[in-house]
């Protein structure tokens, strides 16, 4: 059940009109010249430079989103003891995730205070493969049991529900089993949740199962309050909202892909190039499909959710 003090996400959703999300929170930390060519990626900058965490998330407030990820999706006990770190350490750089979230949200309403917008922050939370750091969160291969996957979201998700985050953002969700563990481990959960999919088509996740077969582990959840998709190329978006609406006609659908560029993961670069227009042109189809929440995902910076918002307001 979800708890009394959790209930921003779940009043959002009921408002009219759409939920603008952020866009790729490394997008942008690149783009301030951050070097997270690492195993932690994003993450790392928590130990290192928080300050350009906060600013990014900012440039994402003053594009126009109402809701802003922590520098959390690659974040694990596992990833921070390879630096070094203990457990406590670690949980400690992850709480500290949504603390700067807070701040870059507090800093904006204190230069805006007539903005008029509820800001929500989703606690960014990775698959398994985000850990693993090879790539293998886009295809959902890793070989891993379910305890192995229970144990390694239990204390994160744990983590993230004491926080003052206002929804757990479980991301680029890539395989049936792990959609089954986390479909279990939410239930206990007092935030709201969503989960959205890395799909490989225009109707089948990254493992190869159907999206209906496993957006339907959560119908009539209790804390999952939205379902969609991200990290996907953007041309299957349309298809995938509208497969998930049919099976989850009372749930929220969220969609927030890729640019439409391709990434190589074994050289880590990308290739091709989608303006902001297109993007925002492309999220009013979204829209039109059924989807409550839009933003994006990788290589989606603050022009594009700002074309976006510029497209949603008219």
């Amino acid at each position: 059940m979800i708890g009394e003090k959790k209930i921003a996400f779940a009043a959002a959703l009921r408002r009219p009109g759409q939920i603008l999300l952020d866009g790729g929170l490394a997008t942008q930390l690149e783009a301030q010249g951050c070097d997270i060519g690492n195993s932690l990626w994003s993450a790392s900058l928590l130990a290192t430079n928080a300050q350009a965490i906060v600013a990014a998330s900012r440039a994402y407030l003053d594009a126009g989103a109402e809701c802003i990820a922590t520098a959390s999706y690659q974040a694990s006990r596992g990833g921070f003891a390879a630096l070094g770190l203990s457990a406590a350490e670690a949980d400690g750089l992850m709480s500290l995730s949504v603390e700067l979230a807070q701040q870059s949200r507090d800093e904006y309403l204190a230069d805006n205070p007539d903005c008029g917008r509820v800001l929500l922050i989703a606690a960014s939370i990775g698959p398994y493969g985000a850990a693993l750091h090879d790539g293998s969160e886009y295809t959902g291969g890793y070989d891993a049991g379910v305890d192995t996957l229970r144990a390694f979201h239990a204390n994160r998700l744990q983590l993230f529900d004491d926080s003052d985050a206002d929804v757990l953002a479980l991301e680029t969700i890539p395989s049936l089993t792990e959609s089954e563990v986390l479909a279990e481990l939410l239930r206990a959960c007092k935030t709201p949740a969503w989960v959205s999919f890395c799909c490989r088509d225009e109707g089948h996740i990254s493992d190869g199962t159907p999206i209906e077969d496993a957006a339907s582990l959560f119908r009539d959840h209790p804390t999952v309050l939205a379902v969609g998709i991200n990290c996907t190329p953007p041309q299957y978006v349309v298809s995938l909202i509208r497969r998930l609406r049919k099976v989850l006609p009372d749930t929220a659908i969220l969609a927030y892909p890729n640019s439409g560029e391709t990434y190589d993961a074994t050289e880590n670069s990308w290739t091709g190039t989608v303006s902001p227009l297109d993007c925002a042109t492309a999220a009013q189809d979204w829209i039109s499909a059924g989807a409550k929440l839009v933003g994006g995902c990788c290589r989606m910076g603050p022009k594009h959710i700002s074309a976006m918002a510029e497209k949603i307001e008219r």
